[in-house]
């Protein structure tokens, strides 16, 4: 190759760079100020430990504050809105969970599309649904429980599997609650 070629393809190579570079070393300060979680969900439930538990984790390791804001109501919807409508500039999180994936489902006039409006930047978590029953219950096995569901005309309680008992064919009605934390406790 000719040294004059080369030249220009460095040069080339380098005003391609060039344009990212501020946005590198901005990154490199971040963050500057406090910074919001916004938990869309009451304190003392799931989603408040574990976004306290990170936001404490995340304030020693970068030497700044991050702290938690619960906005608890409507499956996260308000607390999901209240991050689409802050500047997007880093400094508001969302602690994502499963209802944010089929709430645009269930609610018609959402001002926000989460898929375009929420950047995911990390995941922090897996929860893992377990049905139980106290050991001198006669059901075993969620066959059986079915069974003496359908017999009794009962229904399990306010669940995230609201949707079992329709899908089971047993009736059942929902007891709304404030939070996880309050229908458990």
């Amino acid at each position: 190759m000719k040294p004059a070629r080369r030249k220009f393809l460095r040069l080339a190579v380098g005003t391609a760079i060039f344009p990212s570079l501020p946005r590198i070393a901005s990154a490199l300060d971040y963050p500057t100020r406090a910074v919001r979680i916004i938990a869309g969900f009451p304190p003392g439930g799931f989603t408040d430990t574990t976004a306290r538990l990170i936001g404490n984790w995340l304030s020693e390791r970068v030497g700044q504050q991050f702290f938690v804001e619960n906005r608890p109501g409507a499956s996260s919807n308000i607390a999901t809105e209240s991050v689409v409508r802050s500047p997007p500039d880093g400094y508001t999180l969302l602690v994502a969970t499963d209802p944010n994936a089929y709430n645009a489902s269930l609610y018609d006039n959402l001002n926000f599309n989460f898929i375009r409006d929420i950047a995911p930047v990390a995941s922090i978590g897996r929860v893992a649904f377990v049905m139980v029953v106290n050991p001198s219950f006669a059901a075993k096995t969620v066959p059986e429980f079915i069974a003496n569901a359908k017999l009794q005309l009962e229904a399990p309680a306010h669940h995230t599997g609201q949707e079992a008992p329709h899908r089971m064919l047993l009736p059942a009605c929902r007891l709304h609650y404030r939070g996880n934390c309050c229908a458990c406790g």
